[in-house]
């Protein structure tokens, strides 16, 4: 397997992700104070008790374990090595925990419902969050949550705004999961160990009797779903999610595993770790608004293509909707026709016109 000596986290990072990074990066004084926070209170609190109910790994308990979680920290040169907890708890699942020393909790129902090749998946995910310091920012989110709760009775105006900032976080934290897959598949480099993992997550573990094609037939289901009521159903299911559902996870995987970013980290071309423009907040907004543009535009789902149409229309109404590639502007003419203007359009245009061009000619209707 391929390592990578040095490489930032910015390389597999997912754009929203990457842009919600570099934005807390840029107020260091509340990202050092949050830290303090958590490393002097909440850190302590969560590893002792991580020390008292829960089996730490060592070289001599879980040894199996603690192989893998060795060679998954060598492929993406983390040191030291965070350490690992197997607790008892019959639902699968894996945590970071942490800031200055984050760690990893696992628990035993992980350790029944994934083989070896994908617990080395699972860890390596992880990893992935470690790397990207993930940990202090779910924690905030974890503050926010039960600070909402507690607030929205007796401040409605506080609570909705804690609640705005807790839906925000929430898509973020979808987003680092994605992020978190792509570190799975750098250390594994077999996408097929990484969407084993995904099904049995939706499924349970008997593998043998399901099909990864027949999985992505299910995602292309759920993807085109042409009843507008569908796609309300679809956003009001992923708001109280932590994680983005396994089928979408497994699409967004192959995507990012088949494009030009993946191929070229494998060819060790990739950024290292304190660089300069290592982050560059301005950059990462630019590429996350591009990254969710292209999300929409290029979905099948209604309300998405919806939103990708606003995003276009309202665009060209401002003179920055998107070029075709061809010197033309969005109606065909070319740019000395338009008027020069950038991005083709011959520039600001009313309401009605952004209108028809989202839902369709308004026909015989009186202007």
């Amino acid at each position: 397997m391929k390592t990578f000596p040095g490489i930032s986290s910015v390389a597999w990072e997912h754009p929203a992700d990457k842009a919600a990074l570099a934005a807390f990066a840029s107020i260091p004084v509340a990202g050092d104070l949050l830290k303090r926070a958590v490393g002097s209170t909440t850190e302590r609190s969560l590893r002792l008790a991580a020390l008292a109910n829960s089996a730490r790994v060592t070289d001599s308990q879980f040894s199996n374990l603690r192989a893998i979680l060795k060679d998954c920290a060598a492929s993406l040169d983390l040191s030291p090595l965070p350490e690992l907890f197997v607790r008892l708890d019959p639902n699968p699942d894996a945590r970071t925990l942490g800031v200055d020393k984050p760690f990893i909790v696992l628990s035993s129902g992980a350790l029944e419902l994934w083989d070896e090749e994908e617990l080395a998946c699972v860890l390596a995910h992880e990893i992935g969050h470690v790397l990207s310091g993930h940990s202090v920012y779910k924690t905030l989110l974890e503050i926010l949550i039960k600070a909402s709760s507690l607030i929205a009775g007796s401040m409605p105006l506080g609570g909705a705004a804690i609640m705005a900032a807790t839906a925000a976080l929430g898509e973020w934290d979808r987003k680092s999961e994605l992020s978190a897959d792509r570190a799975a598949l750098l250390v594994l480099q077999d996408a097929s160990i990484v969407f084993r993992a995904l099904m049995k997550s939706a499924a349970g573990p008997r593998i043998g009797q399901m099909d990864v094609n027949e999985f992505f037939r299910q995602a292309q289901d759920y993807e085109t779903s042409s009843r507008a009521l569908d796609s309300v159903f679809k956003l009001v299911d992923v708001l109280g999610e932590t994680h983005p559902f396994p089928i979408t996870r497994m699409t967004a995987l192959q995507e990012w595993e088949k494009g030009s970013d993946y191929a070229a980290i494998l060819r060790g071309e990739y950024p290292r770790r304190g660089s300069d423009g290592e982050r560059d907040a301005q950059r990462d907004f630019e590429r996350a608004k591009e990254s969710y543009s292209q999300e929409f535009s290029g979905s099948e789902d209604p309300l998405a293509k919806a939103a990708g149409k606003v995003l276009d229309a309202f665009g060209s109404m401002f003179g920055q909707g998107k070029r075709n590639g061809t010197g033309e502007g969005p109606s065909g003419g070319s740019r000395e026709e338009s008027g020069g203007w950038p991005g083709g359009s011959a520039g600001p245009r009313s309401i009605e016109d952004v209108i028809d061009e989202i839902f369709g000619s308004r026909g015989g209707r009186s202007s």
